[in-house]
């Protein structure tokens, strides 16, 4: 089959890969550049675990072809913060008890920091809409929005 040079900048680092025209960003993420941090799980789209910022936006990696990163950024979880160097979302996700199992945690975690970046004072209905691709089996989801509207800057009014 036949491949395609591709270059994305991943987490702030520029990466060459080859890929097919068929190759999901999900599957080259995690098979050909490593990136374990980003999770398969329903490989259709319903579950949010692969959830990645491509360009600053949340996509599903799963139903993104590789070849629509192709000169673009991609953030996973290890490109928004580090075990040593957490980012606040991360912080607050483990101070509420929002990971339980910690399969969903990557993707809800990027797509709360897309959100983030775009409204930075959401109310709870607009981050229950934000997380509403991302499924959760173990926390309610109560947990997971507390922990977002943490991070959040409210109004001192």
């Amino acid at each position: 089959m036949r491949t395609y040079p591709m270059r994305i900048k991943l987490n702030g680092e520029w990466q060459s890969v080859d890929v097919t025209a068929r190759e999901t960003l999900l599957e080259v993420l995690r098979e050909k550049l490593g990136a374990k941090d980003v999770k398969s799980g329903c490989a259709k789209g319903d579950c949010g675990a692969c959830a990645v910022l491509l360009d600053g936006k949340a996509v599903n990696a799963c139903l993104t072809l590789a070849l629509q990163a192709d000169g673009k950024e991609v953030v996973t979880l290890k490109g928004i913060g580090t075990e040593v160097n957490p980012h606040p979302l991360q912080k607050s996700f483990v101070a509420h008890g929002a990971i339980q199992c910690g399969f969903c945690t990557p993707g809800m975690i990027v797509t709360a920091k897309a959100l983030l970046d775009r409204n930075p004072r959401p109310g709870r209905e607009a981050i229950r809409r934000a997380i509403s691709g991302n499924l959760c089996r173990c926390t309610g989801y109560k947990k997971i929005i507390d922990a977002i509207q943490n991070v959040s800057p409210q109004d001192d009014s």
